[in-house]
């Protein structure tokens, strides 16, 4: 999210008041003269944009399939679908986004528990997973809070307070519902060429989920809260969390080439205790199922500006074409060395490689 827009914001307001004070002290002026200030917008900027991305290697900790020739099969393509929007207010900042992740056969949807094989145990070729997932993070800037400027100095732009929260459902037997929330300060730097790189030191608290494999009756009776859940939800300890995100625009190009810019993001999301939330049921080396420090990574994103290309600066960013890298270690927290039968086989300890991401990606982006 770029603070470069609370500045304009800020830049809005003080022209306002600043007009307001001036007819204030101009009583002895005609009356025609004087010329109420337009009011601003509740919202200074609303953007909204839609995208459609395709990922050849996205990954399902768990799904995974043996090749005929003995290797292991831990991708699966994914069309992805998504909404963003951002708006600016007199305050700060807040961005959502909700996208729909469509899988290949090899992340199948329920009833199936792995590719081509159903619960029961019997054969079946279901259809691809979806996923629905949905973010938002606000911020509420110090200098705008406090009415200061006291909070930019150097290439340090603001300060704020920063909350959101995250939630997801997948039609996988599984069945995933995951809910957390984070809160924390955002520290906006400026970057050359009219970019930014914003870093967020956070607490994350994943307070709900669902695990249909450890829902009680599903192998046996169990004890509830000690070797199975009752109903399947699952909920973890708070931990700690670190959010970068950065952009910036290729102004050092010639003139003639100035359509394109870098962007990406970064999270680290820290240990939120068993992964089952069995913590009696956890155990040590690659049979541990303890989570593990997550990274959640798009590093680099590479964005060729279509529309201004075409159409010229007004049009700037109304169509992008882009190409990033995706980089996810630990999925979910799952320890990609552990885990048996999700992050590793069971029986040997191999890597199913599902529980990390790593793909080269791209999409087209279009603002309405």
């Amino acid at each position: 999210m770029s603070f470069r827009l609370k500045a304009i914001a800020a830049t809005a307001l003080t022209i306002a008041t600043l007009a307001n004070g001036g007819l204030a002290q101009a009583a002895d002026l005609p009356v025609k003269a004087a010329k109420k200030a337009p009011d601003l917008p509740f919202f200074l900027v609303i953007d909204n944009r839609v995208t459609f991305s395709w990922m050849p290697k996205g990954t399902d900790p768990g799904m995974w399939s043996v090749n005929p020739n003995g290797s292991i099969n831990g991708t699966t393509a994914k069309q992805v679908y998504s909404f963003t929007h951002f708006d600016l207010w007199a305050y700060g900042t807040n961005f959502f986004t909700i996208s729909m992740f469509k899988s290949g056969h090899n992340d199948p949807a329920s009833p199936c528990t792995a590719p081509g094989v159903t619960i029961t145990g019997g054969a079946g070729d279901c259809a691809g997973a979806t996923e629905i997932y949905g973010l938002f993070r606000s911020t509420f800037g110090w200098n705008e809070l406090f009415n200061t400027k006291a909070f930019t100095m150097g290439p340090l732009h603001n300060i704020s307070f920063e909350v959101g929260m995250d939630g997801n459902s997948e039609n996988t037997f599984l069945a995933p519902a995951k809910r957390d929330v984070v809160a924390g300060l955002q520290f906006a730097f400026d970057l050359p060429y009219k970019g930014y790189i914003n870093v967020a030191p956070l607490m994350y608290w994943e307070f709900s989920n669902h695990n249909a494999f450890t829902q009680c009756g599903l192998f046996g009776p169990g004890v509830p809260g000690v070797t199975c859940n009752s109903d399947g939800n699952v909920s973890y300890n708070p931990t700690w969390a670190v959010e970068i995100n950065y952009y910036m625009d290729l102004g050092f190009v010639p003139p003639s080439m100035q359509f394109w810019s870098i962007s990406g993001r970064a999270g680290w999301y820290g240990p939120k205790g068993d992964s089952n939330s069995l913590p009696a049921l956890s155990g040590v080396g690659r049979f541990s199922t303890a989570s593990k420090t997550e990274l959640n990574s798009e590093p680099i994103r590479l964005t060729f500006d279509a529309s201004k290309a075409a159409w010229g600066d007004k049009y700037s960013h109304f169509v992008d074409l882009w190409v990033a890298y995706r980089y996810w270690q630990n999925k979910f927290g799952l320890d990609h060395n552990a885990m048996p039968g999700v992050c590793t086989v069971a029986a040997t300890g191999q890597s199913t490689k599902s529980c990390t991401e790593s793909t080269v990606y791209g999409g087209i982006t279009v603002k309405f």
